[in-house]
């Protein structure tokens, strides 16, 4: 079932207030457990690259045309 425009805007504020800053804590915390100083620097870089944009891949349909006009409002 597709979202409609409120509904997608509202999630994605949801998701940018709330879901993001525990997003950020839950990688903070995995990333702190690992040993990435014993990894060359290319793949310790690939590794934080991996959790920053992997967030958003699941979520991109959510925030798709948020930032545009309502589609459905009149003129």
């Amino acid at each position: 079932m597709a979202l409609s425009y409120k509904a997608r805007r509202r999630w994605s504020l949801f998701v940018l207030l709330v879901g993001f800053p525990l997003y950020i804590v839950v990688a903070w915390g995995v990333l702190s457990r690992l040993d990435l100083w014993h990894l060359p620097v290319a793949v310790e870089f690939g590794i934080y690259v991996f959790f920053g944009v992997a967030w958003i891949l699941p979520l991109k349909p959510i925030f798709k045309g948020v930032g545009q006009a309502d589609p459905d409002a009149g003129e």
